[in-house]
């Protein structure tokens, strides 16, 4: 039996060296040489989340991100989701202050009491308004009232990409409203960026184009206020 001829071509790509091979390209963040920070950026950041309870956890951890690095936050995250019960709201908003004491004592987080004690206050927050509505539903209505799914401006380099949106100042508004704390329009901006409600991987990055189907496909929960409502 013989095997398929080599052909010249065959040999020059067979030869050429690694490094040759094109770069992933991604978004140009500081410290996206870290492997954990990439993997993030390559599998989570941009992609939607319609869960209520996952959507908590990003808002409690962007909260805590405001003066650092995220990377920083990423790096302590398992220790957050260790140290708040797994994020579980029902838990957390029992918090006495017998545990912010030892939040405040735990290395493994950020030891920031006004941002303990707003997690335990959203946490209440949180479990008042889901008595009423749908946290993801309610999220999401307030995200796509101004543009379709994976609509708006294209990224081109960091410099486009705006500090906060419209939509980011009614989202920090509305939550304020219910009691939310560390819930500015930055803060929400950083949000929704990372939990895929806008889509601000810059136009040459590989995730630009995926992230803008996932979010054109994506069906977010239903906010009950809608339910009932016809077009």
């Amino acid at each position: 039996m013989t095997g398929r001829r080599t052909s010249t071509t065959d040999r020059k790509a067979a030869a050429e060296p690694v490094d040759q091979l094109p770069a992933v390209v991604r978004c140009s963040w500081v410290g996206l040489a870290d492997a954990e920070y990439q993997r993030y950026h390559d599998e989570e950041w941009g992609v939607p989340v319609g869960d209520d309870r996952a959507l908590f956890e990003k808002m409690v951890l962007e909260g805590f991100q405001s003066g650092l690095s995220w990377l920083t936050i990423l790096r302590k995250r398992q220790s957050f989701r260790d140290a708040f019960d797994g994020f579980a709201p029902e838990r957390i908003a029992r918090y006495g202050e017998r545990d912010v004491a030892r939040l405040m004592a735990d290395a493994g987080i950020v030891r920031n009491r006004a941002k303990i004690e707003a997690t335990i206050a959203n946490a209440r927050a949180f479990l008042a308004l889901s008595e009423h509505e749908s946290f993801a539903g309610l999220l999401w209505r307030i995200a796509r009232e101004d543009r379709p799914a994976g609509t708006g401006a294209i990224v081109y380099s960091p410099a486009d990409v705006p500090a906060a949106s419209a939509a980011s100042n009614r989202i920090a508004k509305t939550l304020k409203a219910r009691g939310f704390r560390f819930v500015g329009p930055t803060t929400m901006y950083a949000f929704m960026q990372s939990v895929g409600m806008v889509n601000d991987h810059i136009h040459a990055c590989h995730r630009h184009a995926a992230c803008q189907k996932l979010q054109r496909a994506f069906k977010p929960p239903v906010h009950r206020g809608d339910i009932g409502k016809t077009s």
